[in-house]
């Protein structure tokens, strides 16, 4: 009797450790803001609702590891100046993500710091010249918070991420999302 009570134990410990999942992966819906763009001079702010994917995987309970794509979106319109222009961006993130110790087991909470390689393009021509195109690329410190709950394999995650993009105002990044504990 005691080795199977052992048993059905050893199996609980593992079926709940199981329902954290070794890998993850996720995607969902950003409202990003990039603005104050000033690398040529009027470029139009990225400030629109986009989306993300990520991946991870989380060896132990309070740790994982986490990749992001982030699409930041694309914008045109004019200046004050008259010239029309056009900006698009992406980011891709990895970081290392640490989980409060929480008491709740569907909920965690966490916080993450790594690197983000981002990229933004755009043009602009003003009235009656030539376009000029213009891109850029870099990779800076970043870091984000956000709450997760999860029941059984599924679920659900409010995040905010951020990383300095150099000659704008930086790119602050709200995202809602769905994830599959694997």
């Amino acid at each position: 009797m005691r080795i199977i009570m052992l048993l059905v134990l050893a199996f609980a410990a593992g079926a709940a450790h199981a329902e954290n999942g070794f890998f993850y992966i996720g995607a969902g819906v950003v409202r990003n803001s990039l603005s104050d763009i000033t690398s040529i001079g009027g470029l139009p702010d990225l400030k629109n609702t986009s989306w993300k994917a990520y991946a991870g995987v989380r060896p132990i309970d309070w740790l994982a590891a986490e990749a992001d794509y982030i699409d930041l979106g694309s914008n045109s319109g004019t200046n004050s100046t008259g010239s029309s222009g056009t900006t698009n961006g992406s980011a891709f993130a990895a970081y290392a993500v640490g989980f409060l110790p929480i008491p709740l087991p569907i909920v965690d909470v966490f916080g993450k710091a790594g690197l983000a390689r981002w990229k933004y393009d755009g043009s602009l021509a003003p009235p009656g010249g030539l376009a000029a195109a213009f891109s850029t690329k870099g990779t800076d410190f970043a870091w984000g918070i956000g709450v997760q709950a999860h029941i059984s394999m599924l679920g659900a995650r409010l995040e905010y991420e951020n990383f300095n993009v150099p000659n704008s105002s930086g790119a602050r990044v709200a995202s809602l999302s769905v994830f599959l504990n694997l």
